[in-house]
């Protein structure tokens, strides 16, 4: 199953471990979050809000996802900030759990606006020409990313994956700018927090974190913000990752 092969995404940056982190202009890929830090220290609301979504989601969580959605929403997500969130969980997590958590978003929606309460819609992505050579611009953005062409026996091995990484997930998903890196990175390593086993795509994901443009201090808030919205165990994870790879 394809989502099954993106699920190695974190890979992407683990053969580039020695690469340095490089901060990333804010909003690197020009789109906009609700959400931009106020300072190089502290994440908005709106910002803390994207990883407990990202990890409810990539569990299976509806009850939590709900809390998350609800809070978000609450901080000033868009609907379509907070689609797209949901959106990017399949590459992680697999096409079911992001159906399941699309259909939840559409559901607090729903219940809000029975309880008069008016989302903003947001922006849609911008449409990307016909001719976008999606392999080299994600081929672009993975190297921005990871800090350094990512190449290795792995992908020497499964030319496949490496073309899916590059073309779809760093190409279509990255390129689509309703959501700018940092905060595609905020849910991603909040996703990863969430599942068990994917302790070296947690690891890679801190990394491209800080190329994105986050920085140490801001991923720390992070576990604090997963514990508050009932994701302790995810919470333990981060602080464990953190710990070896956030300076």
């Amino acid at each position: 199953m394809f989502a099954s092969f993106v699920m190695a995404a974190g890979m992407t940056a683990a053969c580039a471990e020695s690469a340095a982190p490089k901060a990333a202009s804010a909003g690197a890929n020009g789109g906009s979050t609700a959400a931009s830090a106020d300072s190089a220290t502290r994440l908005s609301a709106a910002q803390l809000a994207i990883a407990p979504i990202g990890a409810t989601a990539a569990v299976g969580d509806i009850a939590g996802l709900e809390r998350a959605l609800e809070r978000g929403l609450d901080a000033g997500l868009s609907i379509s900030q907070t689609r797209e969130i949901l959106v990017q969980v399949y590459a992680y997590a697999g096409f079911p759990r992001s159906l399941n958590a699309l259909n939840t978003l559409m559901k607090v929606l729903q219940a809000r606006k029975q309880r008069g309460i008016t989302d903003t819609e947001g922006t849609p992505p911008t449409a990307l020409p016909a001719d976008a050579d999606l392999t080299a611009m994600g081929t672009e953005t993975q190297t921005r990313l990871s800090g350094a062409p990512v190449k290795g026996p792995l992908f020497e091995f499964a030319p496949a994956i490496d073309h899916y990484l590059k073309a779809h997930l760093f190409g279509a998903i990255f390129a689509r700018d309703n959501l700018d890196w940092r905060a595609r990175e905020l849910a991603t390593v909040g996703m990863l927090s969430g599942m068990t086993g994917v302790e070296p795509q947690l690891q890679a994901h801190i990394r491209i974190s800080l190329n994105a443009g986050l920085t140490a201090a801001q991923l720390r808030q992070l576990p604090a913000a997963l514990r508050e919205q009932g994701a302790a165990q995810a919470a333990t994870r981060l602080e464990a990752a953190l710990a070896q790879g956030a300076r």
